[in-house]
């Protein structure tokens, strides 16, 4: 306890606790002292007394004259502090009493002077002897008593002790009044020294506080000598150095602070620099890419001889790998552009799982792997084109990095979440590269930058695309025990998915659907007519707006329009549909085809309620898309 006290505290006890002590022995001293001598002189009182009223009484005690004895009693009985007086003979009989004679002790008759004391009463006896009176002598001052053993009676006198016990406690009080009054000199004069010798180091103290604080320009005022001026001395040298040093570290950080935000300006014009970049390299390779695909996909639905439709394959798969890395740049640049929004809504899980193991499975079994996927009933909040891309990736992912084994799509409910896991027991993850995996064109495995796993960019779409989605991103793995990826999603209530009216022609069947084509590439308009065409289609085609216009006179109005975002005579693919939807004077339908990552055509498509594809466009995409198109009416196509 006396740790925590302070040394003004711990000075005004070593002053106090001495004195006290003092005084208390000193006080407690006198006084037992004082007490022991005024009870010594009331018991020497009450003896000479008992010795008066016994040589007084001798003679009326040997004549037996009891009237002499009362009146002597009587007069005796007047003195200060006396309770009674007994006179007895030599046989213990009552020859006179006086006042009152305490019960509380037996009526002795003495020998010889003593005294004894019960309560507040002094009990005195005093024997009676007769003095024998030598008439030889010439003078009578020597009286001699007690000369002969022949004992006359016996003087009893009890004293009240009130008298004395009031002149104790008087004495007592007033040496407990001294003992208060030192006590208090003590205290005055232990703080009075106390400020003297703690002011100054509390001085220092605050002093010292104020410049933790921050205030450095603080100092503490000089006064004394000794330690105290050393002590003051030692705290300004120290607020001088600490000052010192705050402007040197000041001056630094202010430094270091603008080479920072030069640096970080220079990394941000070097991103936007790349994301530009990317964009318009992507950009001018969608064009062909789009175009090759549509090419190839025309070509594959031909027969052709073993030889040739092996080429085929090969040529497919290599411009699917092309369209594979062109669409991760194309997501990382409209990412990082913000082109992306996300259209949130109440998903079902399981057609999503339906369709990832549908795409991946023929992968896996290559590999000679086994993708298994548990059946999930939730439904989430989420955009499903982007949560399905997530997984995509992250199935993608496990495939591509498990040698042997089996990759499992899960659900798990999490309170009001739901965690969707992807796991395999691949070749796992290093801690400390958990963090790395998610950066771009990062790949632990691929230092020769194999084109064949990728770009490493698809852990950096995911994690981009949960931050869009404010989905959660976790991940669990270790070196040979594989890796489990997982997305947590908010947990919604199931909805009645809307019915579908029947279906016009058979599924799957585009014959007779008149589609009209509109984009200034002359490529890209060869070879999406070309499509349409083996498709079934009867295409109109033209490369500017006011050509598809004149195509369109005197004809049938198409069942659909397709057309490229940015077209020449400055007009867009909107304009055009604004204008045929007026001519034609109904709702019709339209697919808008892009290369544009920008964020503005996704907008204005949107607000129009016209489905945007980015190019290259696959061919299945497309179809199912006409398809979908096809089975709803125009009139419930949204504005």
């Amino acid at each position: 306890m006396m740790q925590a006290w302070g040394i003004r505290a711990r000075v005004i006890l070593v002053a106090v606790v001495p004195a006290i002590v003092l005084a208390v022995f000193m006080t407690a001293y006198y006084t037992h002292s004082r007490i022991t001598d005024l009870e010594e002189a009331y018991r020497d009182r009450g003896r000479a007394f008992a010795r008066q009223i016994a040589t007084a009484t001798e003679y009326a005690v040997f004549s037996n004259n009891r009237e002499d004895l009362r009146r002597l009693l009587d007069s005796a009985r007047a003195e200060e502090g006396v309770r009674g007086v007994f006179i007895s003979d030599i046989a213990g009989r009552e020859l006179a009493r006086s006042g009152i004679i305490s019960s509380e002790m037996p009526l002795l008759s003495a020998k010889r002077s003593f005294d004894e004391g019960v309560g507040q009463t002094l009990r005195f006896y005093e024997p009676i002897l007769p003095t024998r009176l030598d008439v030889d002598l010439l003078a009578f001052d020597d009286v001699q008593q007690g000369t002969t053993t022949q004992q006359l009676g016996t003087v009893i006198l009890d004293l009240s002790r009130t008298r004395l016990d009031e002149q104790r406690d008087t004495l007592m009080w007033t040496g407990l009044s001294a003992l208060m009054l030192v006590l208090a000199g003590s205290v005055l004069l232990a703080i009075r020294m106390s400020q003297g010798v703690s002011e100054p180091i509390r001085n220092v103290a605050e002093a010292v506080g104020r410049i933790g604080a921050g205030r450095l320009l603080e100092r503490v005022e000089v006064r004394g000598g000794g330690s105290l001026k050393r002590l003051a001395v030692g705290v300004n040298d120290m607020a001088e150095r600490l000052q010192g040093a705050h402007e040197d570290m000041t001056r630094r950080i202010a430094e270091a602070t603008a080479e920072l935000r030069a640096r970080k300006e220079e990394a941000e014009r070097a991103d936007i620099a790349k994301s530009r970049f990317l964009a318009a390299a992507s950009h001018d390779l969608r064009q062909p890419m789009h175009a090759l695909g549509l090419f190839i996909a025309e070509l594959s639905e031909q027969e052709h001889p073993p030889a040739t439709h092996r080429l085929v394959r090969q040529i497919a798969a290599s411009a699917e790998a092309m369209e594979n890395l062109l669409d991760s740049l194309l997501d990382i640049s409209r990412l990082d552009a913000g082109a992306l929004q996300p259209n949130i809504q109440p998903t079902p899980v399981q057609p999503i799982l339906d369709r990832i193991a549908n795409d991946f499975h023929i992968w896996a079994e290559e590999r000679h792997l086994r993708l298994r996927v548990r059946r999930c009933r939730h439904w989430i909040n989420t955009d499903p084109l982007l949560f399905e891309r997530i997984l995509s990736n992250l199935v993608s992912n496990a495939i591509r990095y498990t040698d042997n084994g089996s990759i499992l799509i899960a659900c798990r409910p999490e309170g009001d979440a739901l965690r969707i896991e992807v796991r395999d027991n691949g070749r796992g993850i290093e801690a400390d590269a958990q963090e790395l995996i998610f950066q771009e064109f990062v790949q632990l495995d691929n230092p020769e930058r194999a084109r064949s796993k990728g770009l490493g960019l698809g852990l950096a779409i995911v994690r981009r695309l949960t931050q869009l989605l404010d989905h959660r991103l976790s991940l669990r793995s270790a070196p040979g025990r594989g890796s489990v990826f997982g997305v947590s999603a908010r947990r919604v209530a199931p909805e009645t998915p809307p019915s579908l009216p029947p279906a016009d022609r058979q599924p799957g069947s585009l014959h007779d659907v008149r589609i009209a084509i509109l984009d200034d590439d002359p490529l890209a308009l060869e070879s999406l007519n070309s499509l349409l065409c083996s498709w079934g289609c009867e295409v109109t085609s033209a490369a500017m707006p006011s050509a598809l216009i004149d195509a369109l006179a005197g004809t049938p109005a198409p069942d659909i329009l397709i057309t490229d975002y940015r077209l020449q005579e400055h007009l867009t693919g909107l304009d055009v549909i604004a204008s045929l939807r007026h001519a034609f004077g109904y709702q019709l339908r339209a697919i808008l085809i892009s290369g544009d990552t920008a964020s503005d055509p996704l907008d204005r498509a949107r607000a129009a309620g016209v489905p945007l594809l980015h190019k290259p466009v696959r061919p299945a995409k497309l179809r199912a898309l006409v398809q979908r198109m096809l089975a709803s009416d125009p009139a419930d196509t949204p504005d």
